[in-house]
C-alpha cells in the first residue's frame, strides 16, 4: 500500500497527490512513469512522476479526472492509501548531444510531464526556456513551479485571458524568428499540440523530443497496447519510450488509436458517477 501524504486541487478538473513511495523516489528520473491500481479490482494506469523527493521519500503525481479510475483515486483523501504504484517505467529523457538552449513546451494537464523536464534541466545548468499553455486562465496549473525552475516562463491561453493569447505554435516560432536559438525542443500535451509543435520545429531543423502516452496496460512491453509507429516501424512506449523523435512519430495514427475505447470510457464515467463510486 501506498499512502497519500499530500493531495491538492489544481483546477477544476486536476488533482496533485504526493506519495509515501522511498524506493520510487530514490530511482525516478525525468520523463519515467509510474502505473497505479487504486485497489486490487482496479485497472492499471499510467502516470508520469512529476516529481520527486528522495530525502521525504515521495512521489508527486497530477492527474487528469476522465474516467473511472481517475474518477477513484481523486475519491481518495490524505491518509488513504493506493493498492499498487509500480515504477519507475519508461527510459529516462535523454537530450541531443551537446545541446545548451532547451525549449520546453507544454499544453494544459501535460504541462504537468512538462514540468520535471524543466526542471531537470534547468538543474543541469542548461539555459531553459518554457512555453505553457491553456484553453483559459481558470486551469492554468503549476505556474510558480515553473517560474522557479527555468529562465523564461511564456504562458499562453487560447482566449486570451491570461497572458499571451494564442497557441504555443505562435510564442515558439515569434521566439525563433527573433532570432533565438534552440539546440533541442521537448514537447509534451496533447497529441495534436505535440504534431503541430514538431511540423514547426521540423521546418527550422530543430531536433525535438515528445512524450507520448498511448494506451497502456501492463507497462512491461509484454501486451502490446502501447504500439507506436515510428520512423515507419513499430515500437512500444512503456519500454522503449515514452519518449520519442517528434519528427519521426505517426501521429495521426496515434490519435486514431486513442480514441478506441472513447465510447467505453464514456460509459464507464456515467457508471462511476450513478453509482458514487
Amino acid at each position: 500500500m501506498f499512502q497519500i501524504i499530500k493531495k491538492k486541487r489544481l483546477n477544476s478538473s486536476v488533482t496533485l497527490m504526493e506519495f509515501d513511495a522511498p524506493y520510487i523516489a530514490r530511482k525516478v528520473k525525468a520523463g519515467q512513469f509510474v502505473i497505479f491500481r487504486v485497489d486490487e479490482q482496479g485497472e492499471r494506469v499510467p502516470l508520469t512522476v512529476a516529481d520527486s523527493n528522495p530525502e521525504k521519500g515521495t512521489i508527486t503525481l497530477i492527474f487528469q479526472i476522465v474516467g473511472r479510475s481517475t474518477m477513484k483515486l481523486d475519491a481518495l483523501n490524505e491518509g488513504d492509501a493506493v493498492a499498487d504504484l509500480a515504477g519507475p517505467l519508461g527510459l529516462p529523457t535523454e537530450l541531443p548531444e551537446h545541446a545548451k538552449n532547451i525549449c520546453i513546451i507544454g499544453g494544459g494537464v501535460g504541462c504537468a510531464i512538462a514540468y520535471p523536464q524543466a526542471k531537470s534541466c534547468f538543474q543541469k545548468g542548461l539555459h531553459t526556456d518554457v512555453i505553457a499553455g491553456f484553453r483559459n486562465k481558470d486551469i492554468v496549473i503549476l505556474e510558480e513551479e515553473f517560474k522557479k525552475n527555468c529562465h523564461e516562463l511564456i504562458l499562453c491561453t487560447d482566449d486570451g485571458s491570461y497572458g499571451k493569447k494564442g497557441f504555443v505554435t505562435d510564442a515558439l516560432k515569434e521566439r525563433i524568428e527573433n532570432g533565438i536559438h534552440y539546440d533541442a525542443v521537448i514537447a509534451i500535451g496533447p497529441v495534436p499540440m505535440m504534431k503541430f509543435v514538431c511540423l514547426l520545429t521540423k521546418e527550422y531543423q530543430i531536433p525535438t523530443i515528445v512524450s507520448l502516452n498511448p494506451i497502456m496496460v501492463d507497462g512491461t512491453g509484454m501486451c502490446g497496447g502501447c504500439r507506436v509507429t515510428v520512423g515507419g516501424k513499430i515500437r512500444y512506449a512503456c519500454v522503449e519510450g515514452p519518449d520519442f523523435d517528434g519528427h519521426q512519430v505517426d501521429f495521426d495514427e496515434l490519435m486514431h488509436r486513442n480514441g478506441t475505447f472513447r465510447e467505453r470510457e464514456a460509459e464507464c464515467r456515467m457508471f462511476t458517477q450513478a453509482n458514487k463510486l
